[in-house]
């Protein structure tokens, strides 16, 4: 509430209207059943009370609607509520308010959700009359399952853009090469060929849709080992889904980093590294002493970004099988004929697992004093450093 003060001070009618609608609120909430687990449920008496008061502010709320449209020029000196004592209670009051609906959605929204997760814990078959029960127990029944998944989607998507980085840093070097006057033709040849490969690699990679790229990999592999005439145990004890999703992760996020650690690489003020080669450093210590450290610090929120898509994107791996959140997901579903519920689950635990990630990462961000700024990507496009491409063609 102390957050609010300036505020409040600033302009008492904002207090009253927005105060005015979380008073509304509770008064719903106060009209709505009480849960098993309420604890206000005997204090009924106490509840009146705070109805009345939530009721009273509404009408204090509307007493200062009408005589700010009565006294649209002269409210400030005809109204009370907008004089320094009227403000302090006002002030005062709003708090009360406040602590009264906080109150109420303890025991109305938390302790119902307690009641519900009490009675889908200890029920022997799933409620089909109460939506959030039967939610929790399909929850609590697929624990294991989740919990599976969970596991699986997290080392996904952390272990493949660890590895993804490094990878990344391998191409973005010979994707920026440029034939350097005294470099010999073994050389110059040898730079073409990577910085082609590097292209080439990004321009597929990123024109296909990972789910295309997890079937393609895992299948072509798997086609590849029956050739040897091995037999399909052997191939699934050296070929698992869990290593096709994997590899599949790892190469779709290392096209991606590349050209974001390119970005980060070409927004590098060019005079440094040609202060750089001045000083005798060739194109190579240049790079690697002057322009990479600096490129990879401007590229952080785009790399940090590919493990929040990772994340999300590692759902379509179930397609080939991959123990994921999703195909726990889709497995739980089939069970209890729940889609829908089944979906809502998925979707709060990944929802957490990125808003996870993301304070994680910005924490990790902050600590280099890294801010979001427009950093170059492919040569088709511009690249903020989040991530996020926007089609616009550079001339």
């Amino acid at each position: 509430m102390a957050r609010l003060a300036p505020f409040i001070r600033q302009d008492h009618r904002y207090v009253l209207l927005g105060t005015a609608v979380v008073a509304a609120i509770g008064m719903r909430l106060s009209s709505s059943p009480r849960p098993v687990l309420s604890f206000m449920r005997y204090a009924y008496p106490v509840e009146v009370v705070m109805y009345a008061l939530l009721a009273a502010w509404l009408v204090l709320a509307a007493v200062g609607l009408v005589l700010k449209l009565t006294h649209w020029d002269t409210y400030a000196e005809a109204s009370p509520l907008a004089s320094p004592a009227g403000r302090r209670a006002l002030r005062l009051a709003s708090y009360v308010v406040w602590a009264i609906v906080a109150v109420l959605v303890v025991d109305r929204i938390v302790m119902g959700v307690a009641t519900a997760w009490n009675v889908a814990v200890h029920a022997s078959s799933r409620p089909a009359n109460d939506t959030l029960q039967s939610i929790l127990y399909i929850l609590y029944q697929g624990r294991d399952t989740f919990v599976t998944g969970l596991v699986t989607t997290v080392e996904l998507a952390v272990i493949g853009t660890l590895v993804a980085f490094v990878l990344a840093l391998l191409l973005v070097f010979f994707r920026i090469q440029t034939i350097d006057r005294p470099d010999n033709d073994f050389v110059r040849f040898w730079k073409r060929v990577g910085s082609g490969f590097a292209r080439a690699y990004s321009l597929v990679v990123r024109g296909t849709p990972m789910m295309v790229q997890a079937m393609i990999i895992y299948f072509g592999v798997f086609g590849l080992l029956r050739a040897t005439n091995m037999s399909t145990t052997q191939i699934n004890g050296i070929w698992s889904t869990f290593l096709a999703g994997l590899v599949t992760i790892t190469l779709n996020s290392t096209a991606y980093m590349m050209e974001v650690l390119r970005g980060g690489i070409e927004s590098v003020d060019k005079g440094q590294a040609e202060a750089a080669r001045s000083l005798g450093l060739s194109q190579w210590q240049a790079m690697a002493k002057v322009v990479f450290p600096q490129g990879i610090k401007y590229s952080i929120p785009g790399l940090s970004n590919e493990l929040v898509i990772n994340i999300k994107d590692s759902s379509v791996l179930s397609i080939i099988g991959t123990f994921d959140l999703m195909f726990a997901t889709t497995t739980v579903a089939g069970i209890y004929y729940q889609q829908f519920q089944t979906s809502l689950i998925a979707a709060v635990i990944y929802l957490v697992l990125v808003l996870i990630a993301s304070w994680l990462l910005g924490r990790f961000a902050a600590r280099f004093d890294v801010k979001s700024s427009p950093v170059m990507s492919s040569s088709s496009s511009h690249v903020t450093a989040d991530g996020h491409a926007a089609a616009e063609l550079e001339e």
